[in-house]
């Protein structure tokens, strides 16, 4: 009997012990599986770091965008640190100066007016001789006068020419260096006065030698009209020819 309930006794102790070690068992496993590699779990953190990665990336190209914007604006906006207007006004005034200067009859719509009434006028039939020839004297002095002052302008215009083309090689090339839009524009602008500048130049010319060219064929008008003025006083009827005495010799008896 006593050899028997110490054998229950036994059993029952190991199975006590299986039991207790049931959980230590299983406790084992369970820590080593937190060191296992996962590859599913480390390909979304790795796709989502890449993402990250590429947002950055992003913002980053977006911001060298902005500043290369900004700083094209401001290529745009940039005057042009080159002018010609200085040069040109003085070539224009130069021009002005020289048709101001016009001798005798001006470039003026009044003096022409009068110059046509007095000088240019008809031959007036109580003229003396004296004073029809002092009218003639006068008329050509006012076309060699209009001559001399076309040559002037002329004169003056061709020493433009040099001025001219210094500006036209410094804005050509202000023009192809611009950095911005504006620039370019400022360029084209200071060409676009060059080339009103030089057409001022040659109006210049024209009007000077429209002026001598009406001065010469106005004095021819007039001498022609003299020249009728003075035939009808020489065929005009009057007193014959009277012979006079004359002397040829002086001293003699």
């Amino acid at each position: 009997m006593t050899h028997h309930r110490s054998g229950a006794v036994l059993r029952a102790a190991s199975a006590l012990a299986v039991v207790l070690a049931v959980p230590a068992l299983t406790v084992r496993p369970a820590a080593a599986q937190m060191l296992v590699y996962d590859p599913t779990n480390y390909g979304q953190n790795l796709l989502q770091a890449a993402r990250s990665l590429q947002q950055v990336t992003n913002q980053i190209t977006s911001l060298q965008n902005e500043a290369q914007m900004l700083i094209n604006q401001a290529k745009n906006l940039a005057s042009l640190p080159y002018s010609s207007l200085q040069q040109l006004q003085q070539s224009i005034q130069r021009t002005q100066q020289l048709l101001s200067q016009a001798q005798s009859i001006a470039f003026n719509v009044d003096q022409v007016d009068r110059a046509f009434q007095t000088t240019y006028g008809a031959a007036n039939p109580l003229s003396s001789v004296q004073q029809l020839i002092t009218d003639a004297k006068s008329r050509w002095q006012n076309t060699v006068r209009g001559l001399q002052d076309a040559m002037r302008v002329q004169a003056g215009i061709v020493g433009n020419l040099d001025t001219n083309r210094t500006q036209l090689s410094a804005l050509v090339g202000q023009s192809q260096g611009a950095s911005g839009a504006l620039q370019a524009a400022q360029a084209g602008n200071q060409l676009l006065a060059l080339q009103a500048q030089q057409l001022g130049d040659l109006t210049a010319v024209l009007a000077a030698n429209g002026r001598a060219q009406a001065l010469q064929s106005a004095e021819q008008a007039a001498a022609a009209d003299q020249g009728r003025e003075q035939r009808r006083r020489f065929l005009a009827p009057g007193a014959g020819y009277q012979a006079g005495s004359a002397k040829m010799f002086y001293g003699g008896n």
